[in-house]
C-alpha cells in the first residue's frame, strides 16, 4: 500500500472536516442536488470526451496511487548483471533457460531477442516502439484525471449559477436568501475539492509512478543491448548506475561493500 496517498487523502478529509465543525455543523455544507451536479456534471462531460473503454479503463486507474511501487531499480541491476555473467560464461544461448525465470515481460522479451539473434538496432527499436506505447497508455490516464480535474471547478461554478438564479427567484422571502447563497456557494466547494483533493494529485501521482516505469525499462534496454555486445558485467553495472539518482547510487554501493566485507571474512 501507497501510505503518501492514503495519509494524504485521510489528513486532507480530516482537516477540511475540523474547519467545518469548528465554525458550523458538518449537515451545513452536505447538499444532495450539489453533489449531483457538480460529481454528475464532472464525470458526465469527460464520458463525453473519450471514448467509453478509455473512460472505464482510466477511471479504473485510481487504486493504482493506493498500490506501493514496484519499482525496484537495484534488484533489475542486479538482474541484469547476473544474467550477463551467465552470458559472459556459457554463452547467449544459455540465457534462454534464465528468461523462463523472469517475471518482468518486457525483461523477458528482451532476452529472447537476444538469444534469437536479433539485430541490436532491431532489438532497440522493437523495445523502444513497445516503451513508447507503454508512455502512450500512460499519459492517456494522466490526461484523464486532469480532465477531471479542470472540469470539477467549471461544473462547480454551474452550480453555483444554478443556484444563484433561484435565489434571485426568492427575492420576495429575505429569509430564504441566505440559505439559497449558501447552497449556490456549496458547488464551487465540490468542484474545488474533486479538483485539488483527488483528480488533479492522482494524475500527479500516477505521472510520478509512470516515470519510474519508463526509467526502469530504459535500464533494462541499455543492459541488454550492452550483454549483446559482449561488455564486462562490471562496465555493465557502472553503466546501468548512470540511471539512478546518486542517493540512490550512494545506497548501492555501500551494500556492495558492506556484502565484500562480508564475504571476505
Amino acid at each position: 500500500m501507497d501510505i503518501a496517498s492514503i495519509v494524504g487523502l485521510i489528513l486532507g478529509i480530516v482537516f477540511i472536516v475540523i474547519s467545518v465543525v469548528l465554525d458550523g455543523s458538518l449537515w451545513d455544507f452536505a447538499d444532495l442536488a450539489s453533489v449531483m451536479i457538480t460529481i454528475g456534471g464532472t464525470f458526465s462531460a469527460t464520458l463525453i470526451s473519450y471514448p467509453l473503454d478509455k473512460f472505464m479503463n482510466s477511471l479504473k486507474t485510481i487504486r493504482y496511487i493506493f498500490k506501493a511501487a514496484d519499482h525496484d531499480a537495484r534488484g533489475v541491476i542486479q538482474q541484469i548483471i547476473e544474467l550477463a555473467n551467465i552470458a559472459r560464461k556459457e554463452g547467449l544461448l544459455a540465457l534462454e533457460e534464465a528468461a523462463q525465470s523472469i517475471e518482468d515481460d518486457f525483461l523477458q522479451k528482451g532476452i529472447l531477442l537476444i538469444v534469437d539473434g536479433t539485430n541490436p538496432e532491431l532489438v532497440r527499436n522493437i523495445l523502444e516502439t513497445e516503451l513508447a506505447f507503454i508512455d502512450g497508455r500512460h499519459k492517456e490516464s494522466q490526461g484523464f484525471w486532469e480532465t477531471v480535474a479542470s472540469l470539477g471547478p467549471a461544473w462547480g461554478m454551474i452550480g453555483t449559477l444554478i443556484g444563484l438564479i433561484n435565489m434571485l427567484q426568492k427575492l420576495d422571502d429575505p429569509d430564504q436568501i441566505g440559505p439559497s447563497m449558501a447552497v449556490a456557494l456549496i458547488t464551487t466547494l465540490y468542484g474545488s475539492l474533486l479538483a485539488n483533493l483527488l483528480a488533479g494529485p492522482t494524475a500527479n501521482k500516477l505521472k510520478i509512478r509512470s516515470d519510474e516505469e519508463i526509467l526502469l525499462k530504459e535500464v533494462m534496454i541499455e543492459g541488454l543491448l550492452s550483454i549483446q555486445a559482449g561488455e564486462n558485467p562490471r562496465i555493465i553495472e557502472e553503466k546501468l548506475k548512470a540511471f539512478l539518482s546518486p542517493a540512490l547510487r550512494e545506497q548501492i554501493n555501500k551494500n556492495e561493500g558492506a556484502a565484500e566485507e562480508v564475504g571476505g571474512r
